[in-house]
């Protein structure tokens, strides 16, 4: 199942919110995935916007389902943590630079209809102010299913529970993607290190942990590369990694194998942090170490 939303970060959580609700009710769960592809049948290119000194580019939408389907685009505001979560981040709370970004971005359209695979654009746009200071400013563009209000829920997908009361819920998730608009303005340099590299239990699955460190003045970005020690190719690839300027350093974690976890245990590898090769695949950071 994909990750729902910040506000409800499973569905026993959302149970547990819902369960003083009396009466007849069927709801609608959102969640929101960061990949290039959501069960609801919607690809998008690229999946990442970076306008240098603003400008415009445009995103690609396509519907790769057999049936029409609508999507809402809007604009959310998102805070990385230490842990590597992006968590929402209401108006009242928003930073100055926050706030800026949300006003510089422009968008259009806002609702789209999508034809089996007939693909879209969005048209993107930034224009910093004059004023504005030297910095890297960013939003997250959201893409959300709209559901046919006449469509029955599916019961194959749906999340079914029962309140203390005897009242029946039924849950249908409503997905979609999300992904970073970022606006540059000014020279802007980066670095990263990385440490403490080892292997953890997460949820019965052996992970990889190290944590990634960050100075400058933007974000990082790439994939992680574990090698063997003498080179060869990679034990453990994993793409999409960032750290944005928020944190100085975030925990990160990549799943593994079986396989690939005795692969590392005690193992002396090389760990690689890149660009994705579409960008270049210049290292940004690397270390040489044994994982524990």
């Amino acid at each position: 199942m994909l990750p729902v939303s910040k506000r409800f970060r499973s569905p026993a959580a959302l149970r547990r919110a819902l369960a003083v609700v009396s009466g007849s009710l069927t709801l609608v769960l959102g969640a929101v995935q960061t990949q290039a592809q959501a069960r609801g049948d919607l690809l998008i290119a690229p999946t990442r916007v970076v306008l240098a000194g603003g400008g415009s580019t445009e995103v690609i939408l396509n519907n790769i389902g057999t049936a029409p389907a609508t999507y809402r685009i809007s604009l959310e505001l998102r805070r990385m943590s230490p842990d590597g979560e992006l968590d929402d981040v209401a108006d009242a709370d928003a930073a100055a630079t926050e706030k800026a970004a949300i006003e510089m971005v422009r968008y259009a359209p806002r609702r789209i209809l999508l034809p089996p695979n007939q693909p879209q654009s969005i048209r993107i746009s930034a224009r910093p102010a004059p004023e504005l200071a030297d910095g890297e400013y960013r939003v997250h563009m959201l893409f959300r299913a709209v559901p046919d209000e006449g469509a029955p829920i599916d019961d194959d997908k749906a999340v079914t529970t029962q309140t203390a009361q005897g009242v029946t819920i039924k849950l249908q998730p409503i997905y979609g993607i999300t992904i970073p608009v970022i606006v540059r303005k000014g020279q802007l340099q980066a670095t990263a290190t990385m440490t403490n590299p080892h292997l953890e239990t997460i949820q019965n699955r052996p992970t990889l942990m190290l944590d990634l460190h960050r100075s400058g003045t933007r974000s990082v970005f790439g994939e992680l590369l574990v090698r063997p020690a003498g080179g060869g190719d990679p034990l453990v690839q994993s793409r999409g990694i960032a750290v944005y300027p928020e944190v100085q350093s975030r925990k990160v974690e990549v799943p593994l194998s079986a396989e690939q976890a005795a692969a590392l245990k005690g193992r002396r590898v090389r760990i690689e942090y890149r660009e994705l090769p579409e960008n270049g695949g210049a290292l940004i950071a690397s270390l040489d170490s044994a994982i524990g």
